[in-house]
């Protein structure tokens, strides 16, 4: 998912004024909406419902979630839904309260049998419901089918909002979505709604819509039923580990086209489904755009991690979403973010930014998932960042260097990039174009990019298909790169403080006395600074106590405030 809360302040300000606002307005309702956000979330106050939601609680703890089987009917014109989903697990800890099955209202649970012939009793706590199973061995598999219908939650902004989207092409054919990234996949069916359980052995989605509608999900096409009724029944599935919230039907007037890619790990499926009325449009832009994602992507992070599934392109009415190996899209094929330039500087404008950032998520966020939302910054700074890449792949490192510079205006520092964990909270949306700016200042400190390389690689095939908390993430990288960067990673998530790097010349600047300010007390982020010149180079370790060092005419050129801030987000203090 993209956040960018930018535009949407200077769109409030032009519409109340209906004029161009200037840089002291934008500045101005920026700080109120930075300033709101932080007394909110000091103000907040966590409920019974919140840990239910976001923990592994003991009626979580004793099962696996093995496979997921939905099955789903929505009826556009009523905007209802009814359905099922057979859930697989298996029994991990002989200790068996109830079974906590999460169904957020107004949807509401029908009945629940386990193993085809059972009818377990249950109640509701919220958003929560209750199972009562009988005491099963230690190890054993079940199966429990959760039958539920109502009127959903329809998205008010998707896909910031989660929910239904009930919507009509502009031909007038329904149209038909889910986003439930934050919210939860709960919101539509009901599962085990918590990223650290993943079904590890895939899912499968069967959607029954009227004929002469197309319904696509993640993987592949298993079968298609023609029904008496009038309707189709078509099933998808993937064979890969799946978060709930990236399993996802799309019906619509699709029309599909696929092509073979010569990736890293041999030949990967790729399809396109797009509106009926946007395939020639489709056929000459996306499959240029995305070739060009795969490059770039397969070279800094190693082979795309689906490849039994494919990877797909799906068109949708908003901007789109990271479903995992059916990337949602809606950025109206063409460059930039739905026409803007996110940095500023012409940089952001040369690429499709939904395919770039959205696809990023395959490798951080499917392959690599957090366990808890409060450590999304695993998902949003890498995807972010990966745009960083991207455009350093295609036009080169200075570029690269350029646009990570540039989305610098969209961080706020209104709250921290960590969440408090186990209770659904996910932090800042710093966790973007800070958290970005956070990882590019880490490669720059390492001062070697075949070692940061390696290491975006190595995380990916360490952390293979598997959940992770924040600290795996953080410790593989002080490992690799045999410094402890955990300080670093200190400053940017768990504060909202620009670290001040202070700077004390001598008379004629042959000596520096340097160290860190405004920061946590043990931080220690390097500095390699390079001129045009490759013999050329300076490369301090400030912390926060005074250290010296002496420099040549060429090194003094290198501490200036311009050069030093452009590859690492901080403030300077020279003198």
């Amino acid at each position: 998912m993209v956040f960018f809360v930018g535009s949407a302040v200077h769109g409030q300000l032009h519409q109340q004024h209906n004029q161009q606002p200037n840089a002291d307005s934008v500045r101005a309702a920026r700080a109120r909406m930075v300033a709101a956000a932080t007394i909110t979330y000091k103000n907040r106050v966590f409920t019974r419902a919140d840990t239910l939601r976001g923990s592994i609680t003991a009626e979580r703890a004793w099962w696996d979630v093995l496979r997921y089987d939905i099955e789903i009917t929505p009826d556009f014109n009523q905007k209802f839904t009814a359905g099922s989903n057979l859930i697989t697990y298996q029994v991990t800890n002989i200790h068996q309260p109830a079974m906590q099955i999460d169904l957020q209202a107004p949807l509401v649970i029908d009945s629940i049998v386990l193993d085809a012939h059972i009818t377990l009793r249950f109640n509701k706590e919220g958003n929560a419901w209750h199972v009562y199973t009988p005491k099963q061995a230690l190890f054993s598999i079940h199966r429990v089918k959760v039958y539920f219908h109502g009127y959903p939650t329809i998205a008010a902004r998707p896909p910031w909002d989660g929910g239904w989207t009930f919507t009509k092409d502009p031909e007038g054919h329904p149209w038909m979505t889910v986003c439930c990234q934050g919210v939860g996949a709960s919101i539509w069916y009901p599962c085990k709604d918590h990223q650290s359980d993943e079904p590890d052995q895939g899912a499968t989605l069967s959607m029954r819509v009227p004929r002469g509608l197309v319904a696509v999900s993640n993987g592949h096409k298993i079968s298609e039923v023609q029904n008496q009724d009038g309707t189709i029944t078509t099933k998808w599935g993937v064979q890969n580990p799946i978060s709930n919230y990236c399993i996802i039907p799309y019906i619509g007037d699709y029309v599909s086209f696929s092509e073979v890619y010569p990736g890293q790990a041999g030949p990967l499926s790729l399809t396109y489904h797009v509106l009926k009325a946007d395939v020639q449009k489709a056929k000459a832009y996306m499959p240029f755009e995305v070739h060009h994602m795969l490059q770039s992507m397969e070279y800094w992070f190693g082979s795309y991690p689906f490849y039994k599934d494919g990877y797909q392109l799906v068109e949708v009415q908003h901007t789109g979403m990271e479903h995992q190996s059916a990337v949602a899209y809606g950025n109206w094929f063409a460059h930039g973010y739905r026409g803007k330039d996110l940095a500023g500087n012409g940089w952001g404008a040369k690429w499709d930014f939904i395919i770039v950032h959205e696809s990023g998520h395959e490798w951080f966020g499917n392959n690599i998932t957090s366990k808890d939302v409060a450590d999304m910054w695993v998902h949003e700074s890498f995807a972010n960042y990966s745009e960083t890449l991207y455009v350093e792949y295609r036009w080169g490192k200075q570029a690269g260097n350029q646009y990570n510079y540039g989305i610098r205006r969209n961080i706020k520092n209104d709250r921290p990039i960590l969440g408090r964990y186990g209770v659904n909270e996910s932090g800042s949306g710093d966790m973007y174009y800070k958290g970005s700016n956070m990882i590019h200042a880490i490669r720059h400190s390492m001062d070697n990019d075949s070692l940061f390389r390696n290491i975006l690689r190595g995380l990916n095939k360490h952390f293979y298909h598997q959940t992770v908390t924040g600290q795996q993430i953080e410790q593989y990288i002080c490992s690799k790169a045999a410094f402890d960067y955990l300080p670093v990673f200190k400053q940017y998530l768990a504060t909202t403080q620009i670290p001040t790097l202070s700077l004390r010349f001598n008379q004629d600047s042959s000596i520096v006395r340097y160290r860190w300010e405004n920061c946590v007390d043990s931080f220690n982020l390097p500095i390699a600074l390079h001129a045009t010149k490759p013999e050329i180079s300076l490369k301090i370790y400030p912390v926060t106590h005074w250290q010296t060092v002496h420099l040549s005419k060429a090194q003094r050129q290198l501490l200036n405030a311009d050069s030093i801030k452009f590859n690492y987000y901080i403030q300077t203090d020279i003198q």
